[in-house]
Parts: C-alpha cells; structure tokens; sequence
C-alpha cells in the first residue's frame, strides 16, 4: 500500500479495520483459545482437532475468526486471531506434527508454530 497522507482516505482505511475488530468481537463468529507458559518454551499454538474420539477444534468450529490469547505467568501478552478457514487450510497443508494434550492428554492437535500464525504466506 502507497502511503498517503490524505484525511480521508486515512479515516477510511482506518474504518475498515475498525469495521473487522467489530466483526471478531461481536462473540458468536470467534472461537477463542488461550495460550499458557508452553508457547514461550515451545514456540507453538495445540490447535485441537479431536478429543476423546470425536471430531472437535479446528475440524468442528463454524467460527469465521480463530483467536489465541497468549499468556505467561499468568499475565496476557498479546492475541492473534486468524480466519478459520486460513488455520484449517494451514493445518491442512503444511505437515505439522500432530501430538495429545487438553484436559488429561484426551485430545489430538496439530502444533502450529506461532510465527506462522503471523505469516503472510
């Protein structure tokens, strides 16, 4: 993008961003994770897509937006949040490796490294 100092296209560039926190905030439309402690050692975001035998996570959701709250020692350090579709399509196609975790290791998840979270590939 060209950079331009013009008020009006800056107010209307910056509505439409607005316009999309709107969209993954209003709720229902996002699924929403949270990231504890492991991620800083790790690098990585379990992306669950079964548990306890079932399709559930990524195979299931019918949310539009993915976001992932990251934090350590209990403190929030930042969120992403994805197009669903885009991390299913990710999950999909790159050969993550799939490991147990969740409650009592009952779930089956893809390890996304969270820099490819912000990728723009």
């Amino acid at each position: 993008m060209d950079y331009n100092n013009d008020f009006k296209y800056d107010l209307q560039w910056g509505k439409k961003g607005e316009n999309v926190v709107a969209e993954i905030v209003e709720g229902d439309k996002t699924e929403v994770k949270s990231e504890r402690d492991g991620w800083n050692r790790t690098g990585n975001h379990f992306v669950e897509f079964a548990s306890r035998g079932k399709a559930s996570g990524i195979a299931t959701t019918h949310a539009k937006w993915w976001t992932v709250n990251f934090f350590l020692h209990d403190e929030f350090k930042f969120n992403v949040t994805v197009p669903s579709a885009r991390l299913r399509s990710m999950c999909k196609n790159n050969g993550y490796r799939i490991v147990q975790g969740g409650d009592s290791n009952t779930s089956k998840g893809f390890l996304v490294p969270v820099k490819d979270l912000v990728s723009t590939s």
